[in-house]
């Protein structure tokens, strides 16, 4: 799935170690979908590929900067002579590749090499050599394909079985799982649509287009990888045309911490861009100038226009469309081009959702954020607890996060997880290229066993949670406290919202004579308290964790369903007009808090606080000291007699 701990932007500040992505040759043997931009072997641009001397010098230049991480493909990487010294060179000074093959070049010394830690997927056509040979138009590449598996397994290589989906081997679809289930433990759907060649070929463009699948196909295929290995969803997320001011390619670059070099040495950041003038070439510059100068000022080189703007700047559609301006530029030629083929799948993808059965989706909204619910199994009216039923909608509303229950668990083994960030039962959280993997985990370190698998983007917008035979059956038995089935879905929403101007505070809230009042404390401060002796006379939003979040004419509260021990809880939200800091005492009083600075290092020890990094850190001192600002803020001293609501009353 897709994949950030912090905002990384290439321009300056700290970053995290860069990931380069290399195109060994663009020379194939093949006609498959991975070699759509192929030419041909012994032309004149084979002359103008890297030397091993080059890449030796790039990948050099690369570590000096902090890239630990290769992505390696082509055309077919191994049609290079040098292949096997190139991957052991990368490979030897990385952590962690990844490699894109069609495995028919493999050999016993390569097969040795990659036993390295990495992910390496192999390109499976057909489930037949009929099939399989018919695409890649290769005879026996089918029969060479299973000869690389089986050198892989004898040398003790893990590897991924990556089916490619087109139009002529569809309906081998359930043959092919079958058959990558047998070779492996770890298979995967490609993308599920095909883009134009990169070359503008019209011969060739048209077989690919005659290769697509039905949009409702793409539909069924387009679900996220529980490896968090997803190139054209990352590629969506990291391309999404959000608050770019027409620059197509400022939102993509701001999140970057990857570049792509071709096979001739040039530097950009998209493996899809072949125009020279948003390319680096390495031959001439170093990789740091490509890095920190080149491709920044990429950001407002290419804009939309009025093409873009009436198009797809401006569609409804926008956030169900895998559309980036790569693809438009591929399709017609211009970046700001809208490609016909993906509105259809974005329609078909909306009205599959619209039309998908009430059993197996809930919308539940929150602080204004619509969580949509879907499982494998039917929810029904008793599978979360009943509380929810004040926070269900009928449709969602225009901010959406989506959570999908599954309920087989993917087999991790000898997967590359990416970079462990956080280790404490029950969770060990993951970050790898734009994707959050949080493992479920024992609290005893000996023991292995993991009873869920979560798998989130890099903004937690969508996620996949997988769940073994123990999550399926709480599933089953209902009455869950939590929609995401972790201990609290707070771990969750603590991050949205932290995106959003929001946060969690442990306090109770209320709605008393139209103001939102916050009572702040920690656990026997005495919310649950103050919550019974207001009641009746105020609406309880929740007497344990409350939502603080900024809108256009201020902060407002929100209620959870997040409660201790009072039961009442509420959807509604109010003006934050006041926070009160509890303290029990034997009488009843309002104390002013003047001091702005007090304020400001006193709120963020009340908030709730999932899996901490610097960048959710410096947005919620930001959000507190703004609160610290503007609320009034008290303490307030009670005693359990009743008489502190005349005191509220007061403010």
């Amino acid at each position: 799935m897709q994949n950030y701990c912090e905002r990384i932007t290439v321009h300056d500040g700290p970053r995290l170690p860069l990931e380069g992505s290399l195109d060994l040759t663009y020379r194939c043997n093949n006609a498959c979908r991975h070699c759509w931009i192929s030419i041909p072997a012994y032309s004149p641009e084979q002359k103008n590929e890297l030397t091993f001397d080059e890449i030796i010098r790039i990948a050099d230049e690369a570590r000096a900067m902090g890239c630990r991480k290769w992505a390696i493909s082509g055309g077919e990487p191994m049609l290079r002579p040098d292949f096997a010294d190139v991957f052991d060179y990368l490979t030897r000074k990385s952590v962690s590749y990844s490699l894109n093959t069609n495995g028919t070049l493999i050999t016993h010394r390569i097969a040795g090499l990659m036993k390295k830690k990495g992910t390496k997927m192999l390109a499976l056509y057909g489930a037949t050599a009929e099939v399989h040979d018919h695409i890649t138009r290769n005879p026996g590449s089918f029969e060479a394909l299973m000869q690389g598996f089986a050198y892989l397994k004898e040398a003790g290589a893990g590897f991924i079985v990556q089916i490619i989906p087109m139009k002529h081997n569809f309906p081998q679809m359930n043959n092919m799982i079958r058959l990558a289930e047998s070779l492996s433990p770890h298979y995967r759907i490609g993308a599920s649509w095909l883009y134009l060649s990169a070359y503008g070929d019209e011969e060739r463009n048209r077989e690919i287009l005659g290769q697509r699948l039905q949009p409702r196909q793409v539909v069924e295929l387009d679900k996220p990888d529980p490896s968090g290995d997803e190139p054209d969803k990352e590629k969506k997320e990291g391309c999404a045309q959000r608050d770019n001011d027409g620059h197509l390619f400022a939102s993509c670059i701001a999140v970057r911490r990857d570049f792509h070099v071709d096979p001739y040495g040039r530097m950009s950041f998209c493996s899809l861009i072949q125009d020279p003038s948003l390319r680096y070439d390495l031959k001439k510059g170093s990789l740091q100038h490509g890095w920190e100068v080149f491709i920044p000022s990429l950001a407002e080189k290419v804009t939309g226009g009025k093409e873009y703007e009436e198009n797809c700047g401006s569609c409804k559609l926008r956030q169900e469309c895998l559309w980036c301006p790569v693809y438009g530029c591929l399709e017609h030629g211009r970046f700001s081009a809208k490609v016909e083929y993906l509105c259809s799948v974005a329609r078909e993808s909306k009205k599959s959702r619209e039309t998908s059965g009430k059993e197996n989706r809930r919308y539940y909204q929150i602080a204004g954020i619509t969580i949509r619910v879907e499982s494998d199994l039917s929810i029904t009216d008793t599978t979360f607890s009943p509380k929810f039923k004040r926070f269900e909608m009928d449709r969602p509303g225009e901010d959406i996060i989506t959570l999908r229950h599954c309920f087989s668990l993917p087999d991790l083994r000898n997967q590359d997880l990416g970079v462990e960030l956080y280790r404490k039962a029950p969770w060990a959280i993951y970050r790898k290229g734009n994707s959050w993997i949080y493992l479920g985990i024992a609290p005893d370190p000996e023991d292995k066993h993991i009873d869920m698998i979560a798998v989130f983007t890099r903004d937690h917008s969508r996620g996949m949670i997988y769940h073994g035979d123990r999550g399926k059956a709480l599933f089953e038995e209902g009455n869950l406290h939590s929609l995401t089935l972790f201990p609290t879905d707070q771990i969750l929403l603590a991050r949205v919202l932290a995106d959003r101007r929001g946060c969690y505070f442990h306090a109770a809230g209320a709605i008393f004579e139209g103001k939102g009042l916050l009572f702040v404390g920690h656990s026997d401060a005495g919310k649950s308290t103050m919550a019974g002796m207001v009641k009746g006379k105020a609406e309880i939003l929740c007497d344990d964790r409350i939502i603080v979040r900024e809108g256009p004419e201020g902060f407002r509260i929100y209620g959870t369903w997040s409660n201790g021990d009072f039961p009442d809880v509420s959807a509604n939200s109010g003006p934050l007009t006041a926070i009160l800091f509890l303290e029990q005492a034997r009488h009843n009083r309002l104390i002013p808090i003047e001091e702005k600075k007090e304020l400001a290092l006193k709120l963020p020890a009340y908030l709730i606080k999932p899996l901490e990094t610097r960048d959710w850190w410096e947005k919620m001192l930001d959000l507190t000291l703004k609160i610290a600002g503007s609320v009034p803020c008290y303490v307030l001293e009670f005693d359990r007699s009743g008489g502190v609501v005349d005191l509220l009353g007061e403010i």
